[in-house]
C-alpha cells in the first residue's frame, strides 16, 4: 500500500493505540497481559495475526500460556485465555520464577507517571489510608519492573492528572539507579502520541493526527523533551482496521478504555446486550 493510500484510511483513536502497541511486538515474544486491558488484548491479536505469527501470550486470567485467540469479549472474557490454555501455573509462580526467566514484554496502564517514567498503581491522594482514589493495586509491578527490560505504558486518555512531576505512589520503577541495567519502561502509548526514554527522561517521539506539540504539552504536567526527529506518528493500515473491526474486535471492547462516564457505560450495556447477558 502506497503511502498516500495509507493517508486516507479512516481510523479512530482507539484503533491508533491498539496498532502502536501492536508495533512493539516481535515475531516469537511471549506477551504478558494483565486484568481488564482490551486494548493491549486487540494489539497483541493483532500483532500474531499480521506480522508476529509465533508470538505467545501470558494472561493474568487463569495465569495461563496462550497461543491461540478469540474475538475479544466482556461476560466472556476467560473464552480468550483460560479456555484456551496451553499450560497454568500459580500467579506466585509465575511472578517470581517463569517471568525474571522468560522476560515477556508487557504493557500497563499507570494511574500516574512521572518524567522518569516511574508509574503508581496504587492510590491517588498521600493519605494511604483515606485517598481521594483507589487504584487497581500493584500486582506483580514493583517486582517486575526492578529487573525487566520488556515493560511498556499506555494511556489511553493523556491528562495532566496521569502525567505529573511526582507521583502520588510508587509501584513502578522508572529510570533510576535503583533499577538494574536495562530495564525501565521503553515505550508509552497514549492517545496524543508516542514516547521513550532514550535519553533518561520522557520524550516525545510521534505526534497522532490531529494533535500537536503545544496541545501535548497542555495536558502534560511537566516540560517535555522533544525527539530532534519528531513525526506524524504512520497511520493504520486498511488491513489493520478490517481486522480490528471485523475479526478481533467486532463488539469495540477496547473502545470501553478510552469513553468515559455515561458513554462507556451505554457502550458496556450494549456490548452485553450484542453478548446475550442483558436483556
Amino acid at each position: 500500500m502506497s503511502l498516500q493510500a495509507r493517508s486516507v484510511v479512516s481510523h479512530t483513536l482507539d484503533e491508533l493505540i491498539a496498532v502502536c502497541i501492536a508495533r512493539q511486538v516481535e515475531d516469537g515474544d511471549l506477551l504478558a497481559q494483565g486484568l481488564a486491558t482490551p486494548l493491549v488484548a486487540a494489539g497483541y491479536i493483532l500483532a500474531q495475526r499480521t506480522h508476529a505469527p509465533n508470538a505467545f501470550f501470558a494472561s493474568a486470567i487463569g495465569q495461563g500460556m496462550v497461543q491461540d485467540w478469540a474475538p475479544l469479549g466482556v461476560a466472556r472474557a476467560e473464552e480468550l485465555w483460560s479456555g484456551k490454555a496451553l499450560a497454568h501455573a500459580s500467579f506466585v509462580t509465575l511472578a517470581c520464577d517463569a517471568l525474571p526467566t522468560l522476560a515477556p514484554k508487557e504493557f500497563f496502564r499507570p494511574g500516574q507517571v512521572d518524567p522518569a517514567g516511574n508509574f503508581n498503581n496504587i492510590a491517588i491522594g498521600e493519605d494511604h489510608a483515606h485517598p481521594r482514589l483507589r487504584l487497581p493495586g500493584t500486582g506483580g509491578i514493583p517486582d517486575v519492573t526492578v529487573y525487566s527490560p520488556g515493560v511498556y505504558l499506555y494511556v489511553p486518555r493523556h491528562s495532566r492528572a496521569i502525567f505529573v512531576p511526582r507521583l502520588d505512589w510508587r509501584s513502578g520503577l522508572g529510570h533510576s539507579s535503583a533499577r538494574r541495567a536495562g530495564a525501565g519502561p521503553r515505550i508509552l502509548v497514549s492517545d496524543l502520541g508516542v514516547f521513550d526514554w532514550a535519553e533518561g527522561t520522557m520524550r516525545l517521539v510521534t505526534v497522532h493526527p490531529g494533535a500537536t506539540v503545544e496541545r501535548i504539552q497542555a495536558r502534560t504536567g511537566f516540560p517535555l523533551t522533544v525527539a530532534p526527529d519528531l513525526h506524524e506518528t504512520p497511520p493504520p493500515t486498511a488491513e489493520e482496521v478490517r481486522l480490528l473491526r471485523e475479526e478481533i474486535d467486532p463488539l469495540g471492547v477496547r473502545r470501553l478504555e478510552t469513553l468515559a462516564g455515561t458513554a462507556r457505560r451505554d457502550h458496556l450495556r450494549d456490548i452485553l446486550r450484542r453478548e446475550g447477558v442483558l436483556d
